[in-house]
C-alpha cells in the first residue's frame, strides 16, 4: 500500500471534526482569489460536504486530504480537481495556512500526492493553475518539476480586475 506519509507530514481522508478548520479556511477571503470563492459558506453547507467527502474520486472527479503535521494538528489542504480518467490528468492545487509556509511542507505535500496520482490513480498528467503574483506556489511547482506550458490571458476577475493565470504540468513519462 502506498504510504501518505513524509518526513514532517501526512495525508489523510477528511473527517467531521474538520468542520471549525474548513470553516475558517474557506471564509478567509485572502484565499478566495484562488479557490474561485465569491461567498462565503456556513457551517451547515461545510458539513454536508463533509458528510459526502468520503465518495469515490471516479464518482466526483476530486479528491481533498487535509495536510496533517507530526502533532497531528491540520495545517493545510491538498485537492485533485477536475479528475479525468479517460485522458488521465487532474488539477492539483495546495493551501498551507499561515505560519506553515516556507519550511518545505509544500514539496513532500506535493510528492505525497503526485506519487498517488501516478502510481495509484495511474494518473499520465497533472496540472496547476497560479497566478503570476503569487511567486511562492509558482517556486514550489517550478521545484516540484512542474513546467510553465502557458499562460491564460484576463483569466481571473477578483477585486475589480482582470489578472492572468500560469499553466503548469507535470507529465509521468
Amino acid at each position: 500500500m502506498l504510504n501518505l506519509k513524509g518526513k514532517h507530514i501526512y495525508l489523510r481522508a477528511l473527517e467531521p471534526e474538520d468542520l471549525d478548520f474548513l470553516y475558517q479556511l474557506e471564509n478567509n477571503p485572502e484565499v478566495w482569489e484562488i479557490s474561485g470563492t465569491t461567498t462565503p459558506y456556513s457551517k451547515h453547507v461545510l458539513k454536508q460536504y463533509l458528510e459526502n467527502a468520503h465518495r469515490d474520486i471516479y464518482d466526483v472527479r476530486q479528491l481533498r486530504l487535509c495536510i496533517c503535521n507530526t502533532e497531528d494538528r491540520v495545517i493545510g489542504l491538498v485537492d485533485l480537481f477536475d479528475f479525468d480518467p479517460k485522458n488521465r490528468r487532474a488539477g492539483i492545487g495546495i493551501i498551507l495556512v499561515e505560519g506553515e509556509r516556507d519550511k518545505g511542507l509544500g514539496g513532500q505535500t506535493l510528492e505525497l500526492l503526485c506519487d498517488y496520482a501516478f502510481s495509484v490513480l495511474d494518473v499520465r498528467q497533472l496540472y496547476a493553475n497560479v497566478t503570476p503574483d503569487n511567486e511562492k506556489s509558482l517556486y514550489l511547482f517550478e521545484k516540484m518539476r512542474f513546467e510553465k506550458v502557458g499562460v491564460k490571458k484576463d483569466w481571473i476577475f477578483f477585486n475589480g480586475r482582470y489578472t492572468d493565470e500560469i499553466l503548469l504540468q507535470k507529465i509521468n513519462t
